[in-house]
């Protein structure tokens, strides 16, 4: 199976600003830093109590959907590789 190449989670949210992704989710820079070292949303938007890949999709300018910023931070369980 090809690999795409997809931008990192982190690179997705250098290019569009944490200041504005901050702004448009309600959180503080911090916690969107803390999104970046993880690299991967919370949990909350998995299960649909959150939609921060949509207002990052939005204010991304259309340059990335909401289900591109949920496949690129997907969590990852303890035991899975990026092979």
């Amino acid at each position: 199976m090809k690999k795409e190449n997809f931008p990192t989670f982190s690179e997705a949210i250098k290019d569009i600003g944490v200041m504005a992704i901050a702004s448009a989710c309600g959180c503080s820079p911090r916690a969107i830093y803390k999104w970046m070292e993880k690299g991967a949303l919370p949990r909350t938007d998995f299960t649909g109590e959150t939609d921060y890949a949509g207002q990052i999709a939005e204010i991304s300018g259309g340059k990335y959907s909401a289900e591109l910023i949920k496949l690129i931070s997907r969590p990852q369980k303890p035991n899975e590789t990026n092979a």
